[in-house]
């Protein structure tokens, strides 16, 4: 018996375990989940990290203007008749010489040559060397552009995450709202059927929870379409199931403007960024006054020659040689080509430079206006609590009032109203608040708090 309830209770596991784990609650969605879930599948990030990659190949690719360059050649030409060379010879017959012409060959119709040269750069006015530091500096300025996208996907995300809490928050003021217009429509029916209130209270109330269920019908609408938004920002299936946690909260802040603007300016990529364009223009200049100077370079080569494919020499030509020099290379006249070309070079820089400075000004502003932004937001939602705290006394009293007939219908449906718009207000200043707060963090520089 007992065997026999074993393997019919494992049976059942196997069977229907399953579908009762898959009808289990989803676990809420955690901010730190969804960053980290961002941050991982973002196209627009792998597409900076493969630019890093891009950069560093580039990088490479300069180094080797230090090293030498091994070049090999091998050719095969065919002569329409075989090279030959008139010479005089004496023909002595008895006593007497006679001259003669003679067609004497010099080289073969088949001819195969191979060769090989190695040049070595040794000095061409700084070009090499500035080409590669202008490399480098891409290698970094891509690795910034990293952390600039990086920041920017942070806040999508936190933002997306809030739109979906204060969407929810609206959702569940709407709810509220319905069921306030149902309770006070069944009081009022009962006290229509006494005689108590007019047909036209009843009808008002119908009307105030017909309009009430179409608000909660847009709320449950605006609470899908953000959720599908952020299903597509972390790149799930747009129709996933998808709950977060609530972290809808008001904590004062102590920021000072002083202290958010010189983190800022530590701590923005941007401003890195800046820099780091800066001194790739200048890299330019060098490059660029590197024609006013020679070029030093040693070539050597090999040579091979002969009259079948493996050029083993003929019987008019050794079958290899071989050479060693070295070049020096300098432009005299070149009617202020290279000095127009420096002059542009150090407009890039200036422009670099301006470019920065009109950065750190953008930067001053979007710092100025998101910390105004937090303070606005404080004030309401301490203006928000308060007019919250006011209007649910005011449809209590109003309710109360209603029961005894001293306030009439429309001061119920008056007093619902306000008390819904209240936590709409309230509602959307603490989503304000958190939605600025994470806009001033950004702005700081930070990648999260």
């Amino acid at each position: 018996m007992r065997m026999r309830w074993l393997i019919g209770f494992i049976l059942f596991i196997f069977l229907f375990g399953g579908s009762v784990l898959a009808q289990e609650p989803q676990k809420p969605l955690t901010l730190e989940e969804s960053i980290k879930i961002a941050l991982e599948r973002n196209l627009k990030l792998h597409s900076a990290i493969e630019g890093v990659a891009g950069s560093e190949f580039r990088r490479k690719a300069a180094m080797t203007g230090f090293l030498p360059r091994w070049t090999g050649q091998y050719s095969y030409t065919r002569l329409n008749e075989t090279p030959r060379a008139t010479t005089i010879r004496p023909k002595i017959s008895g006593t007497s010489v006679e001259l003669t012409q003679v067609q004497v060959p010099t080289g073969t119709a088949d001819n195969y040559n191979f060769s090989t040269t190695i040049n070595q750069p040794l000095y061409a006015g700084g070009v090499i060397s500035a080409n590669y530091r202008l490399e480098a500096l891409g290698v970094d300025l891509s690795k910034t552009n990293v952390e600039t996208v990086k920041r920017d996907i942070v806040l999508q995300v936190r933002v997306g995450y809030l739109i979906i809490l204060r969407a929810e928050k609206f959702l569940i003021v709407a709810q509220q709202q319905v069921k306030q217009f149902a309770a006070q429509l069944e009081v009022t029916k009962a006290f229509f059927e006494v005689g108590i209130v007019p047909k036209n209270d009843v009808l008002q109330g119908e009307v105030s929870l017909a309009n009430a269920i179409q608000g909660q019908v847009k709320a449950e609408n605006d609470v899908a379409t953000a959720k599908a938004a952020f299903n597509i920002l972390l790149r799930r299936d747009i129709n996933e199931p998808l709950s977060v946690v609530d972290i809808l909260e008001y904590k004062p802040s102590d920021l000072r403007f002083e202290d958010c603007l010189g983190e800022a300016f530590r701590q923005r990529p941007e401003i890195k960024s800046a820099e780091l364009n800066i001194s790739q223009a200048k890299e330019g200049v060098k490059i660029a006054k590197s024609s006013f100077f020679p070029t030093v370079g040693l070539s050597g080569t090999y040579s091979r020659f002969g009259d079948e494919p493996w050029v083993d020499g003929t019987r008019f030509r050794e079958p290899w040689n071989w050479n060693i020099g070295g070049l020096v290379t300098m432009t005299f006249g070149d009617w202020g080509k290279v000095a127009y070309q420096v002059g542009e070079s150090k407009v890039k820089v200036t422009q670099a430079e301006d470019l920065k400075t009109q950065l750190i000004d953008s930067i001053t502003l979007e710092v100025k206006d998101d910390y105004l932004n937090v303070g606005v937001a404080e004030k309401n939602i301490k203006v928000a609590e308060k007019a919250t705290e006011q209007a649910e006394e005011n449809l209590r009293m109003n309710e109360e009032r209603y029961k005894y007939q001293v306030a009439t219908q429309t001061d119920v449906i008056i007093a619902v109203t306000l008390l819904g718009q209240a936590q709409t207000n309230y509602y959307g200043a603490l989503s304000d608040f958190n939605v600025a707060k994470a806009q001033l963090e950004r702005s700081m520089g930070r990648m999260f708090p």
